[in-house]
């Protein structure tokens, strides 16, 4: 054989990874793969399991916030639904019917101490079931309005989820609900200027907005910002679930009502480009940075108008060159809400409201997704890589706390073993959404890369979501878009920044190439990270079960059973065979976690308690898993549904082998 016949073949890639792999920039490269693991069962990090909640078979907040928020994961769910699989779709759904179903209709009462009756269409704080507060419940709450922006939040988060699935039955579903939470939030617009009025706590980041005080010290309505951005976000969406619908009349009806809310808009932006939190009715402005009154940044409304695409691309150069320029913003890396501190709040600002804490300049990672996605539409993707690098700081110690105190630097509860709290992976949901920006459209799906620059080939080995279809992403090249290849076909349906896929000529498995700068696309390797860890091979081949998992085990066994018969009967894909798939996973990586332990590949949390805590924490997420699939098929004994029956069938045969 001849040398060189004989000498190997180059390496395809700089780097390698389950989720990713590329050339160019390795570092960037390892942080997209370390997010996306953080999304599904992994030995040495913690995961989106670990919020499994059996008690309504969804996602709960934290081992110390027992209910689901509408502010605290609009973030994370927001940026996470285009890559979300099953059984992750179900859980989160089932989390947001919590707020859907319990929604305000002018007579349920809310839970204790408020007993408060909502009016028709008001979403709510947070929920569990049969429990739902409709105000934001810290702070004077009877001073607080009705959840105005969780309630436009929590339709941005319904409307995204169900362009994603394009299911007409969820569609026909949710839509009336959407739409008397749409009605709601019209109640709220003052007709002489097309703003809305909210009064304390009205705002999205709840309870730091005290409306308006009067000159008699008494509060009122104010002309809140973010209640304009957030419901413009809201209507974009729901606008684009008529159309899928065929309802004309209720198009025209929310575009005309979109148009006048961005009628409103230059009257609450300053001159600078940016938006101000607030507009009092006698004309104060809140929230112009340096003004000797009210003279702060806030954040949060100008990075959603960002992420939201409210600012068109001139304003939101404009918003992020203030954002830039106020050092203060990220003290850590992180975003906070406000710099300096409100003068506007309706108490002191010490305690729990002291500067650089909560709602008053603390960091909450919700917010942060939302500024990432920013950052990626504006090509500031060094933001973003540093946004990852400090959250996975706290990762590595299971210290994955919101929100974080002291501007951004330290857990919420660091008196706990470990922290675990959903607002925190908005940080690597954001970092993976915003590399292909996804804008979801009644008939199609516009994809607009943001590939950092010291990157020259991108694979993405995971699916985004699209329907029914699953679609996988390469990138090579640096500049503009100059080619776009589809399952090795040329692809017309692009411009030198935008991809446009309409659903109709999608294929179901859609291998989309993107080139840019004349580079000549990169193959794909489709379903490479796709397929789940978890299998009876997995079972079988992994290391020796410690002592605390024995008693998981014939449980898990029976379990594996179940999976095994879905598949055979046609049901792999199913969300009942996926929760199994999944609890099979968790205890794999369980078992995997502790022989790394005792292996010495892991490495110990410094404190004995963190370390006790983390790894029960695994076997936890186990166990929650396997009661809530129990429970789940428990319901099915007597279902009428054909394929629910199918199932209660098999999971019987499993008691028996």
């Amino acid at each position: 054989m001849s040398s060189t016949t004989a000498r190997a073949a180059p390496p395809r890639y700089d780097y390698e990874g389950r989720f990713y792999a590329g050339r160019g920039d390795v570092e960037f490269l390892d942080l997209l793969n370390t997010a996306r693991r953080m999304f599904e069962p992994d030995p040495e990090l913690q995961n989106l399991a670990m919020f499994y909640f059996p008690a309504w078979n969804g996602l709960v907040e934290g081992p110390t916030w027992n209910a689901w928020w509408v502010q605290n994961s609009y973030g994370p769910t927001y940026c996470a639904l285009p890559f979300w699989q099953e059984p992750f779709v179900t859980f989160a759904q089932n989390s947001q019917d919590l707020w859907f179903d319990q929604m305000g209709d002018g007579h349920h009462v809310g839970a204790p101490p408020w007993n408060s009756v909502a009016p028709d269409g008001a979403l709510c704080d947070c929920a569990r079931p049969g429990f739902i507060i409709y105000k934001q419940g810290d702070g004077r709450t009877d001073l607080h309005d009705w959840g105005m922006e969780f309630t436009a939040a929590g339709v941005v988060l319904q409307c995204e989820a169900l362009l994603i699935a394009r299911d007409p039955a969820a569609i026909a579903r949710y839509l009336p609900k959407l739409e008397r939470c749409a009605d709601f939030l019209e109640s709220r617009r003052d007709p002489k200027n097309n703003l809305y009025l909210a009064a304390a706590a009205g705002n999205l980041l709840a309870p730091s907005f005290a409306g308006w005080k009067k000159p008699d010290g008494t509060y009122g309505h104010a002309y809140l910002a973010g209640l304009s951005i957030t419901t413009i976000a809201a209507l974009d969406r729901l606008i684009e679930l008529e159309k899928m619908a065929g309802r004309a009349e209720r198009v025209k009806l929310y575009s005309e009502r979109r148009a006048l809310s961005r009628q409103g808009l230059p009257l609450i932006t300053t001159r600078e480009g940016y938006f101000m939190k607030s507009l009092d009715p006698d004309g104060t402005p809140h929230g112009v940075f340096g003004a000797a009154l009210h003279g702060y940044f806030e954040a949060t409304v100008n990075h959603d108008a960002i992420c939201f695409r409210v600012a068109g691309d001139a304003q939101a150069q404009a918003i992020y060159a203030k954002l830039a320029s106020i050092p203060g913003l990220r003290l850590y890396d992180l975003i906070i809400t406000n710099y300096p501190s409100l003068d506007d709040l309706y108490t002191e600002p010490k305690g729990l409201w002291e500067f650089g804490r909560w709602v008053n300049g603390g960091h909450w990672s919700t917010c942060e997704a939302r500024m990432i996605i920013g950052y990626y539409r504006l090509g500031h993707t060094d933001d973003a890589r540093r946004s990852m690098q400090r959250i996975l700081a706290f990762a590595r110690q299971f210290r994955m706390d919101n929100n974080l105190t002291h501007f951004g630097r330290d857990p919420y509860q660091p008196k706990e073993p470990i922290n675990c709290v959903y607002d925190a992976w908005g940080v690597p949901a954001a970092f993976i959404r915003g590399l292909f920006e996804y804008l979801y459209q009644a008939d199609r799906l516009v994809v607009i890369p943001h590939i950092p620059t010291g990157i020259t080939r991108l694979e993405q080995r995971f699916p985004i979501r699209f329907g029914a279809k699953r679609l996988f992403f390469s990138a090579t090249g640096a500049g503009e878009i100059t080619k776009v290849l589809v399952n090795g076909q040329p692809w017309p349906h692009h411009d030198a920044q935008q991809i446009f896929l309409p659903y109709a000529e999608v294929p179901a498995e859609a291998r989309i190439e993107i080139a840019f700068g004349g580079a000549a696309p990169t193959t794909t390797t489709m379903g490479a990270a796709h397929d789940s860890l978890c299998g009876s091979e997995t079972l079988a081949g992994a290391p020796a079960i410690p002592v605390d998992l024995k008693n998981l085990a014939a449980r898990m066994a029976r379990i594996g059973r179940l999976h095994t018969k879905l598949t055979a009967a046609g049901l792999g894909q199913s969300y009942e065979a996926t929760h199994a798939g999944l609890a099979m996973e968790c205890f794999a990586v369980c078992r995997a976690r502790f022989a790394a332990i005792d292996a010495g590949t892991i490495t110990r949390l410094p404190a004995p308690s963190s370390q006790t805590a983390a790894d029960h924490s695994y076997i936890l997420t186990v166990e929650r898993l396997c009661e809530g699939l129990e429970k789940v098929l428990e319901t099915y004994a007597h279902a009428e549904n054909p394929v629910k029956k199918r199932i209660a069938t098999l999971w019987a045969e499993t008691r028996t082998e």
